[in-house]
């Protein structure tokens, strides 16, 4: 579920969501029921405290402020060639929109108005990004072609 949903704009290790979701039981906020055969599987279901305590944080301002942890641009931070690395980052963005509009086609209005936001969003931020990194590849081409001396 992670997959087609958070993880598209909030990527985590799964290792990590599994220790959370362990503390998060340790903690009261989610009951654990375990497949009595089979591969064992674990299900959880979120508790009166769980509901209490994402009401809460829901309200609550972001504390820190957003990171760009984007590799093109550490790559081109390091000096890596910027219309490779464009051409590169353009692929990606653009596969990423691709996916976004087929869910927004998929899904339309049927999509929870909060998930729709964030849905929103990241279509937004995708053709944002497809603009930037053109923008890259355009300057670095009129670097690369411009006058030499």
């Amino acid at each position: 579920m992670m997959a087609i949903s958070v993880d598209n704009f909030w990527s985590t290790p799964h290792a990590q969501v599994y220790r959370e979701v362990g503390r998060l039981a340790e903690g009261g906020h989610l009951t654990e029921r375990r497949e009595e055969r089979g591969r064992r599987r674990r299900f959880y279901a979120i508790t009166d405290r769980g509901r209490a305590a994402l009401e809460a944080w829901r309200h609550q301002a972001p504390e820190e402020h957003p990171q760009l942890r984007d590799p093109g641009v550490l790559k081109l931070f390091f000096g890596g060639e910027p219309s490779v690395v464009a051409a590169h980052q353009l692929g990606l963005h653009e596969a990423k929109l691709a996916e976004y509009e087929a869910l927004c086609a998929q899904v339309g209005d049927a999509m929870p108005v909060p998930q729709r936001r964030a849905l929103d969003l990241g279509v937004a931020h995708e053709r944002a990004m497809i603009a930037i990194w053109r923008d890259v590849a355009l300057e670095d081409r009129r670097v690369t072609s411009g006058p030499r001396a």
